[in-house]
């Protein structure tokens, strides 16, 4: 019997495992469950172990250490970047001083949905943008072996450990600083200068990537949280393309495997991610929140594309029946018929409010009907 830890790289190097690996992001559900702060301003100094240990619990692969710290990210000393959040703990600013001006960005604390919110954009001209490419295009990266080691050794057999490369320059601007209305609109109204700072952050990215391909990660996660009707295949090939496909390559060149994180619209997404060459699309949801059905996102992925995830985000939710859970997770399962490279996963994450219980049904389901003959 394989562990959770062997079942998840049998998938990665094209083997077939005894059972289609299963894990998840517990960690908005964990926080919220627990109340737990979901501090953006900070980092863990040390691994989660409470959060690694309820995914022991609960017999789930582990993956995503959301605040972990395995590398220092230094700014110019002509760059000022700064944090500070407000006394009642409710909004965090971020902030970029270069020679050319100043910008911040402000996410408000939503409680109900356990997250933080985008109130106002910040990058409303070419100016601003300029500002924005001076500090992120000439960032310094330096990897923490020892942070990076004290969550191997936590995790243990419980899973791998994704180490996150960031957004791309696009997923910056779509994301943080201006928003999809507003990024679109300045690809169109300042096509030069969108092109200048997309092309100077990316090109510092790769340093970022370099980093990595160095250092004895084993599994990165790239992505600007991709949604096909935010990043469609034409859209995503004029900007982002490029910077994919070669940071993609030069993690691969240097024997890492790449998810990229997909936990929006899939229609176009899948295979466009496919093309860069990635080992694995992660967070996909098809339906009833996504628009695809796990047969449709098997046609798309074709035999040789992992796919992680499976289960739509509502369908954790007490007001859904149990029924339809696990029809969902079986649903996916039957994709291993076709290919062993599936991993049962949620789509995206476990949600804040999820029932406990279908993480131990969902686990039930994978052990009897996820087994490869």
């Amino acid at each position: 019997m394989m562990t959770l830890k062997q079942r998840i790289e049998s998938v990665y190097r094209g083997e077939t495992p005894d059972v289609v690996p299963f894990m998840l992001d517990l960690s908005h559900w964990f926080y919220q469950r627990e109340q737990i702060p979901w501090d953006l301003s900070q980092t863990y100094e040390d691994p989660e172990y409470d959060l690694i240990d309820m995914h022991r619990k609960h017999g789930v692969g582990f993956y995503i250490p959301n605040l972990g710290h395995f590398y220092d990210v230094t700014y110019p000393d002509n760059v000022m970047a700064d944090v500070r959040k407000s006394n009642d703990g409710k909004k965090i600013t971020w902030s970029l001083k270069t020679p050319l001006g100043r910008i911040e960005r402000t996410r408000i604390w939503e409680e109900v949905s356990y997250s933080w919110g985008i109130r106002d954009w910040s990058i409303k001209s070419e100016q601003q943008l300029r500002i924005f490419a001076s500090a992120l295009a000439n960032r310094s990266y330096d990897f923490l072996p020892k942070k990076y080691q004290a969550w191997m050794d936590a995790i243990g057999d419980t899973g791998v450990c994704y180490v996150g490369a960031g957004y791309s320059a696009m997923g910056h601007l779509l994301s943080y600083w201006m928003g999809i209305e507003g990024t679109i609109y300045a690809t169109m109204d300042w096509p030069e200068t969108i092109r200048e700072v997309v092309d100077e952050i990316n090109q510092n990215n790769l340093k970022l990537i370099d980093m990595l391909a160095a250092s004895p990660v084993e599994y990165v996660v790239m992505g600007d949280n991709f949604s096909g009707d935010v990043q469609p295949p034409d859209f995503f090939n004029q900007w982002s393309r490029d910077y994919y496909t070669e940071a993609i390559r030069r993690l691969q060149r240097a024997g890492k495997y790449v998810a990229v994180h997909i936990d929006g619209r899939l229609i176009g997404a899948i295979n466009m991610i496919k093309e860069t060459g990635a080992d694995c699309a992660d967070a996909i949801t098809p339906t009833p929140m996504g628009d695809l059905t796990p047969q449709q996102c098997r046609d798309d992925a074709g035999k040789d594309f992992i796919l992680s995830g499976g289960v739509s985000p509502d369908l954790w939710m007490p007001d859904v029946s149990i029924r339809d859970f696990k029809k969902a997770v079986l649903d996916w399962l039957e994709l291993k018929k076709q290919s062993s490279r599936l991993i049962a996963n949620a789509g995206d994450q476990v949600p804040p409010g999820a029932e406990e219980e279908r993480i131990d049904i969902m686990r039930e389901l994978v052990e009897r009907y996820g087994k490869y003959n």
